[in-house]
């Protein structure tokens, strides 16, 4: 009778444990590429809303910004203010339901540049508001390129090389003086 040497034995349990490790590690993968989809699918979803809910919230922002030029060209803005119908938009239920969800699914950046911004807008006195003094300006400038800025790293530009004032410059015709300036 033939002794059975330890290589034997080796050889046995290897070819009874390479396939079972091969399903093992199939399984693990499968389930980590379903994981990895429903991530990505996750995150389209996400990424719609997150468009819809950004450009409700800067929709006022953009009003306010347009030069009166450009607000007085559409006949359906004739002899309305502007500047009252976004303070309207900003201070409506819809709008603080909209920031409601910003809150819950902005990236936790966008959502403090949205903090700084408002409480910019809360901090004021009454007096500041409504003399908009280019010190306001300047310093409501800079909070909304941030929260721009940020915006933008959220929906996937995360190295971008700009920053808060270049985010600014394609609408208001004077961003680059008015970050040059002396104002705080």
């Amino acid at each position: 009778m033939e002794e059975k040497h330890w290589i034997d034995y080796l050889t046995a349990i290897s070819s009874l444990a390479t396939p079972i490790l091969v399903l093992l590690l199939t399984a693990v993968g499968w389930k980590y590429r379903q994981s990895m989809e429903r991530k990505i699918k996750l995150e389209e979803k996400l990424r719609d809303d997150r468009i819809e809910i950004y450009n409700k919230i800067l929709e006022p922002f953009v009003i306010l910004l347009m030069s009166d030029a450009a607000w007085n060209s559409n006949p359906k803005n004739k002899n309305k203010d502007k500047n009252i119908i976004a303070t309207s938009q900003m201070l409506s239920l819809e709008y603080r339901q909209v920031s409601f969800k910003l809150s819950l699914m902005g990236s936790d950046e966008v959502v403090t540049s949205f903090n700084n911004l408002f409480q910019h807008f809360y901090n004021q006195s009454e007096e500041e508001q409504k003399a908009r003094t280019k010190t306001n300006l300047k310093g409501m400038m800079v909070l909304l390129g941030t929260f721009l800025l940020e915006i933008r790293r959220s929906m996937g530009n995360e190295s971008t090389k700009l920053d808060n004032w270049a985010m600014l410059e394609w609408f208001i015709t004077d961003a680059r003086k008015m970050k040059k300036s002396d104002y705080a």
